[in-house]
């Protein structure tokens, strides 16, 4: 595994809070960098977390657990010795829900993006079996040893970013890679005293074919989130609408939390 401070390296763009960016499943920070050169050129500072067996980590993948993701991103923040905000797209909802409850007082807020939001003792995959929109599951391959989920190639741009350019989908199918199984039937410890302390937004995806946004309206109203916002796109929009991800982030970046609770 890399060490925090080359997988997590934080960009100084300025004096503003630092947001810290969690990929999802099946990507890696690429996904991140027209997001983090907008925040940073605003005048924010952001961390780009490389979860453990992602992109250039070569983490073997039958060891991973979700509890390895949520300690690897929490260490990455107390190594940062500041309040952040704290991004994560699709299954990283349920890493930054982990971490909410680990270090609350290091999180001034917390952003899911098209993202899974857990209750106490929920999973990824538990929340997958609510779905009656996405098309992940039709399109799940697991590994002869039940380590790894793959999806048919085919489905993976229609899954992700079927709204995106085609450079866009390129860099999906490019950087794409099979990814670890046993994070998904991990559940999550939350409770009220840290996790519900945190104040929470949400950004929904309105042609979602990874997470259903009927999915996504529940986990919503489940997890009292009344800070939503709504995008008119599919499952990447900080690959296919950038600017506007930026826009929305830098409005909450400015954001006193103690104006919103939930």
């Amino acid at each position: 595994m890399k060490d925090i401070s080359t997988s997590a390296t934080t960009e100084n763009g300025g004096g503003k809070m630092t947001f810290v960016l969690v990929h999802g499943a099946w990507q890696a920070p690429y996904a991140w960098e027209m997001v983090k050169e907008n925040l940073l050129k605003a005048g924010f500072r952001v961390s780009v977390i490389q979860l453990p067996g992602h992109g250039q980590d070569s983490t073997d993948h039958k060891t991973l657990h979700m509890e390895s993701y949520v300690k690897y991103v929490s260490n990455s923040i107390t190594a940062i010795r500041e309040k952040v905000i704290l991004v994560g797209h699709s299954m990283a909802g349920m890493i930054i829900s982990g971490v909410a409850e680990q270090i609350p007082d290091l999180i001034d807020k917390l952003v899911y993006i098209a993202a899974y939001v857990p209750v106490d003792g929920q999973s990824a995959y538990a929340l997958s079996l609510l779905d009656q929109q996405s098309l992940l599951g039709a399109s799940l391959l697991v590994s002869e040893d039940q380590s790894e989920f793959d999806l048919i190639k085919e489905d993976i741009v229609n899954i992700f970013c079927q709204d995106g350019s085609d450079h866009v989908q390129q860099l999906i199918l490019e950087n794409y890679g099979p990814e670890p199984a046993a994070p998904f039937s991990d559940p999550v410890a939350l409770s009220n005293e840290r996790f519900g302390k945190v104040t929470k937004y949400y950004i929904q995806t309105l042609k979602d074919h990874g997470i259903g946004n009927d999915l996504q309206k529940e986990m919503i109203a489940a997890a009292a989130i009344t800070n939503v916002y709504a995008l008119n796109s599919g499952h990447s929009p900080a690959l296919s609408m950038p600017e506007k991800v930026s826009d929305i982030l830098k409005k909450i970046g400015e954001e006193n939390p103690e104006q919103h609770r939930s």
